[in-house]
């Protein structure tokens, strides 16, 4: 097993949304504190109130991905009725460029975990042309990765990455006597 692939894997993320797959693209997903996504750490939502930068490798210009950024934990992970939450969705990003070049199907929406550590899913497709996934979705609740792959010809995921968040708490205010 890869070392991209275990984290993966030991997060439940291959299994409870994503089947096996060979990555075979870099993805590098940064929030705008240049905080840089890695599988499993855990960020704060304050730190994820804009869209990150994510770029893409790949062959040239002439190949085109899709991102999806899904909650699969949503509303809680011991309840996840919503399993999987759409985040954020750009199409036809080019190769070797980052999402800002795609074309944003579902605007960023930022993680607000409310009750236990919710898991947030970057994940991207490779698009056998460019304009070949064109619908948004009608609902955000009850997105199907697998599914929506399936049903626009995408291929396994070519890249994926990780991370952890839950609700922050206020910081309590000392009373002074």
């Amino acid at each position: 097993m890869s070392r991209e692939i275990d984290p993966l894997v030991v997060g439940r993320v291959i299994g409870d949304v994503l089947e096996m797959f060979n990555p075979s693209v870099t993805m590098r997903v940064t929030f705008s504190s240049n905080t840089i996504v890695s599988n499993g750490h855990e960020l704060a939502p304050s730190l994820l109130q804009s869209k990150p930068r994510v770029e893409v490798g790949g062959q040239d210009l002439r190949s085109f991905f899709t991102l999806i950024m899904i909650d699969p934990d949503a509303p809680s992970p011991s309840n996840p009725y919503m399993r999987e939450y759409l985040h954020w969705m750009v199409t036809d990003i080019p190769g070797t460029t980052d999402a800002s070049f795609g074309r944003e199907i579902v605007r960023y929406e930022a993680p607000k975990p409310v009750a236990g550590i919710h898991r947030y899913i970057f994940v991207l497709f490779k698009q056998s042309g460019r304009q070949t996934v064109s619908a948004a979705p009608e609902t955000r609740e009850c997105f199907n990765t697998n599914a929506f792959s399936s049903y626009f010809g995408l291929s396994l995921p070519v890249a994926a990455v990780y991370f952890n968040a839950q609700r922050e708490t206020a910081p309590r205010r000392r009373s002074s006597y």
